[in-house]
C-alpha cells in the first residue's frame, strides 16, 4: 500500500494559507542575496502573474458593463430607392450609447486604422484600466456607392468599420435593419434578388480562396446591382466571404 503525502510550503515571515505572490518571492530573493539570472526570472513570473491579474479584472468589468440596460438610439433615417427604408444607428449613437457604461466599469475603446492593398483595416481595442486590452479588427474596401468622392469612400468605410468594432467588441448585437416598431405598422418588403446573383455568390467564394487581391479585383468588376444587395440584404455572408479571402492571403 502506498500513500499520497501532501506538504505544503510555508515561507519565513509569511502566514500559512496565504498565497504568496511572485512579487513577495522576489523580494524575499533579493533579501537573500539571489543571483541576477534567479531575478530576472522571478520578474518575468511577476510580469506574467500581473497580466493574468489584469485579463481577471477585464473579464470582470466586461461582465459588470454586459449587465448595464444600454440604450442605443437610432436617429438616422435610410431611404433605399426601390428598396427598404429603415432608421439605423450612427457611430455617434454607438459611442454615446456604450461610453459611459464603458467608463463606469473602468473600460475605454479606441481605434486603429490604416489602409493598404486597397483595403481599409481598423481596429477597435477595449482596454481595462488594470492594463488589460482586447482587439476586434475588420476590414473593407472604400466605399464607392452612391457619388462618393475618393476621401468620402474611405471615411465612409472608416465610419462604418469604426461602428461595427465597437459593437463587436462590446458585445452588442446590430439590429438596424428595422425601426423599432416606429413605422407606419407595415412589413418591410425585401427586394427581389437580381438575376444571376447566386451564381457571382458562387464566384466570389471561389476568389475568396485565392486571397485579398483577386477577391477585391473581382468586386470592384461586379455588377452595382450585386454588390449592393450583397451589402444590404445579404450582409452575413458577404461579411463571411470577406473574412475567407483574407485567411487565404498570404
Amino acid at each position: 500500500m502506498s500513500a499520497v503525502m501532501e506538504r505544503q510550503q510555508t515561507l519565513p515571515g509569511v502566514p500559512d494559507q496565504v498565497a504568496v505572490t511572485p512579487m513577495q518571492l522576489l523580494q524575499m530573493a533579493m533579501n537573500q542575496g539571489a543571483d541576477l539570472d534567479r531575478l530576472e526570472r522571478l520578474m518575468q513570473l511577476q510580469r506574467q502573474w500581473e497580466a493574468g491579474e489584469a485579463r481577471k479584472a477585464y473579464v470582470s468589468a466586461m461582465a459588470a458593463f454586459k449587465g448595464e440596460p444600454l440604450e442605443i438610439l437610432k436617429t438616422k433615417d435610410v431611404n433605399i430607392p426601390g428598396g427598404a427604408k429603415f432608421k439605423h444607428a450612427t457611430l455617434a449613437d454607438v459611442v454615446d450609447g456604450v461610453a459611459g457604461a464603458l467608463s463606469k466599469h473602468g473600460l475605454s475603446h479606441a481605434w486603429e486604422t490604416k489602409q493598404e492593398n486597397s483595403l481599409i483595416t481598423v481596429t477597435c481595442i477595449v482596454t481595462h484600466e488594470a492594463g488589460h486590452s482586447e482587439r476586434t479588427t475588420l476590414f473593407a474596401p472604400p466605399d464607392d456607392s452612391g457619388k462618393k468622392n475618393n476621401i468620402q469612400q474611405i471615411a465612409s468605410t472608416v465610419t462604418y468599420l469604426q461602428r461595427y468594432t465597437l459593437m463587436a467588441a462590446c458585445g452588442l448585437a446590430a439590429k438596424d435593419m428595422d425601426d423599432d416598431g416606429r413605422g407606419a405598422g407595415t412589413q418591410r418588403e425585401v427586394p427581389k434578388t437580381p438575376e444571376g446573383y447566386e451564381s457571382w455568390k458562387a464566384d466570389m467564394n471561389a476568389k475568396a480562396q485565392d486571397g485579398n487581391p483577386s477577391h477585391l479585383e473581382a468586386w470592384k468588376g461586379s455588377k452595382q446591382e450585386f454588390r449592393n444587395y450583397a451589402s444590404t440584404h445579404d450582409l452575413d455572408w458577404w461579411e463571411g466571404c470577406k473574412n475567407t479571402a483574407r485567411k487565404n492571403t498570404p
